[in-house]
């Protein structure tokens, strides 16, 4: 099975604009989490995006870029449209990975992309386990419930994603900023109207469930903390720079 990755970006985020431009080691966001992408090799890598800015910021560091619309109401919208434009006949997975996902671990991509393939799933994700107490209550950080205790080897289903829950959930997991689906699933999922309870939680992966798409969850070994506000972006910033 072929997978082509998608990462949807765009400047206009409310809690932190301009955020995939802002520079780590000098080196923008955005290409950072495009060469991320392009080591864990799995497939072609194109970064979707609404603006101008972004687009000659990702050509500049050698990446590939479409120009979308500016009307999407999410990622998800933004990346069929591109899936669309690039016209690939021969593509059967397409991986939505976050813009805003730096530190996103490269065997974790590829752990979900070969889940996937073995499992012949409709929709995928990765979550890891929560190891501070902090997290349940912190609404910027999604959590997953999935049906089974998940492990190295399983792939279950979700049966909720949450931005508040309590410690005595069971099998709760943070979830990370990564989809993978099958062509024809992505083409079902935009075909539906945004769900009630998606607009009221703002958290578009509600859309599938509530059309009685399943989600399947694979174990992510790492943790990393998205780009939402200027307090991640800095203890990002401050990680990745000691790294390097």
């Amino acid at each position: 099975m072929k997978t082509l990755v998608i990462i949807p970006s765009r400047l206009s985020a409310t809690r932190l604009p301009g955020k995939p431009l802002l520079k780590i080691n000098g080196l923008s966001i955005i290409s950072h989490v495009f060469k991320k992408a392009e080591e864990a090799n799995i497939g072609e890598v194109v970064v979707a995006t609404e603006d101008v800015e972004i687009m000659d910021d990702v050509k500049k560091n050698g990446g590939q870029v479409i120009l979308t619309e500016k009307k999407h109401k999410t990622g998800t919208d933004r990346i069929y449209e591109a899936l669309q434009k690039l016209d690939y006949k021969n593509i059967d997975l397409i991986m939505n990975l976050q813009g805003d996902e730096p530190l996103m671990n490269i065997d974790d991509i590829r752990v979900l992309n070969d889940q996937m393939i073995k499992n012949q799933s409709r929709l995928g994700t990765l979550a890891s386990k929560i190891k501070n107490e902090a997290v349940y209550e912190n609404e910027n950080i999604v959590k997953v419930n999935t049906k089974e205790h998940l492990d190295d080897l399983n792939f279950p289903e979700a049966t909720n994603f949450t931005r508040k829950s309590l410690l005595q959930d069971k099998n709760i997991y943070h979830h990370l900023g990564i989809y993978c689906y099958k062509k024809e699933t992505l083409k079902d999922f935009v075909s539906y109207n945004q769900s009630t309870n998606e607009i009221k939680k703002r958290l578009e992966q509600l859309r599938a469930l509530d059309n009685n798409i399943k989600i399947n969850v694979a174990l992510a070994r790492s943790s990393p903390i998205g780009v939402d506000t200027e307090e991640d972006f800095l203890a990002i910033k401050k990680l990745m720079e000691y790294k390097s």
